[in-house]
């Protein structure tokens, strides 16, 4: 803003300089056209003729002429090589030197070859212009000269420069200091969002920055909010992971040491011991590939979804399925559409809800599963004939490391993480599972993926 008010201030001394010189050219062209016109066709007063002496033609002429305060109206007569003599206005000029009271200037005018020019004195510098009136060998040789003095005329442009100076500089105080309570406002969220950056540790993430307006600086903030949010998350996974893994390593580990520090020599004892570590050990690799699922998990390429015959897919689940245990299998439907999805991420869902279904019912007892379609998408279940789920244990299972309580059988050897990477695999796909009741006694549970657009 500084460089804009001085560029400003001098533009307009500029303008203003330019406009004297406008002025002073138009008012020389002037006096000396009028000049010149009454040389050729006034008449001497006295005689009611024309001029011959180029002097009375001098002195008629200036006593009809006002001059402006700047301006002086001269007439010189004398020969080249000396000081001409002066006819002047009987008036005073507010100069420093005026041009009939320099007789140097005056004769360096009367000599100049040019018609008009630019005198610089010390006292001033003086813009002239002259006609000359006679050139007639012996007879004394006369010219009209207009002489203006400029300093007034350029003083004020000076005097209006400065002042637009001083304008200047008060307003840029003022935009200064309205600027910078502005600013200040407008950058609080942004010094907020550095305070919070800086106060942020691995112990606390919870602090968040208040948002207000609809602003950049706002957007600013709910992002750097939604940043916290995620690194909130990603921390706390990674807590669990550790807490999880420290609290379900450390039984099989503790039964492995504890065996092979009892183990002696006798050879059956020795590979009944084998056994159970070896099965702890299975345990062991089981819960930490389980782990590593649920912390990849949260990485954004967890499920990679393509367009998928969804009869197709459920066919697949159902012949994998089978396998699992002596049950009696159902292919109950099948949706006759494609969709976009993951098809080994949720092959792994289905076949985990089907080990979990067998784990909970009988050699013989039904088992269906099936895909429909819906409004807003698609959905896959396990439906299972075996004890149910207990109310309270509906949400709960599905948490990593919790198992329902004893109505939901009791033959289940893993380490509860089985519907804990059959929800991840739904939210991955942003959708869910859900539990409902079967018919007739049992529990059933649906994978419900919602469509991201028009199915095909």
């Amino acid at each position: 803003m500084a460089v804009a008010f001085a560029a400003v201030a001098a533009t307009t001394r500029s303008i203003l300089l330019r406009d004297v010189d406008h002025r002073v050219d138009q008012l020389l062209a002037q006096e000396t056209g009028e000049f010149a016109h009454f040389e050729e066709r006034g008449v001497d007063p006295e005689t009611g003729r024309p001029f011959t002496d180029p002097a009375r033609l001098l002195r008629v002429f200036l006593e009809r002429q006002y001059a402006d305060p700047d301006e002086e109206l001269i007439g010189l007569v004398g020969r080249p090589g000396t000081d001409p003599a002066q006819l002047t206005q009987p008036r005073e000029i507010d100069v420093r030197r005026p041009l009939h009271e320099d007789s140097d200037a005056g004769r360096r005018i009367f000599e100049s070859p040019e018609a008009s020019g630019t005198l610089h004195r010390a006292a001033g510098e003086i813009r002239w212009a002259k006609v000359v009136v006679a050139r007639h060998g012996g007879e004394p040789e006369a010219a009209f000269v207009v002489a203006f003095h400029p300093a007034g005329e350029q003083a004020g442009a000076d005097e209006v420069f400065r002042i637009l100076l001083a304008i200047s500089g008060v307003a840029l105080l003022m935009t200064t200091g309205i600027g910078w309570v502005v600013a200040g406002r407008i950058l609080k969220p942004v010094r907020l969002v550095r305070t919070a950056a800086a106060q942020l540790t691995e112990q606390d993430l919870t602090r968040r920055i208040p948002v207000r307006g609809r602003d950049d600086v706002a957007a600013l903030a709910e992002t750097f909010n939604a940043m916290l949010d995620r690194l909130e998350r990603a921390f706390a996974a990674q807590r669990q992971f550790v807490d999880d893994a420290g609290h379900e390593l450390r039984t099989p580990i503790t039964i492995v040491r504890g065996h092979l520090e009892l183990m002696g020599d006798d050879p059956a004892e020795r590979e009944e011991t084998l056994r159970l570590v070896t099965d702890e050990l299975d345990r062991m690799s089981r819960i930490v590939e389980d782990l590593l699922l649920l912390a990849k998990a949260e990485r954004p390429d967890f499920v990679r979804p393509e367009p998928v015959q969804l009869a197709e897919l459920t066919a697949d689940v159902y012949v994998k399925a089978r396998t699992l245990g002596d049950r009696r299998w159902e292919l109950a439907e099948t949706a006759d559409r494609e969709v976009r999805l993951d098809p080994q991420r949720i092959t792994q869902a289905m076949v985990q809800l089907a080990q979990n279904a067998v784990q909970h019912t009988g050699p013989g007892q039904p088992i269906r599963i099936g895909s429909r379609g819906t409004d807003r998408g698609v959905e896959l279940y396990v439906a299972d004939s075996g004890p149910g789920v207990r109310p309270e244990d509906a949400e709960v299972i599905f948490e990593r490391f919790r198992r329902g309580t004893a109505r939901r059988g009791t033959r289940s050897s893993g380490a509860g993480l089985g519907l804990a990477i059959v929800k991840a695999i739904a939210e991955g796909h942003r959708g869910r599972v859900r539990l409902r009741d079967t018919e007739g006694g049992g529990a059933t549970f649906v994978l419900v993926l919602e469509e991201e657009r028009p199915w095909a």
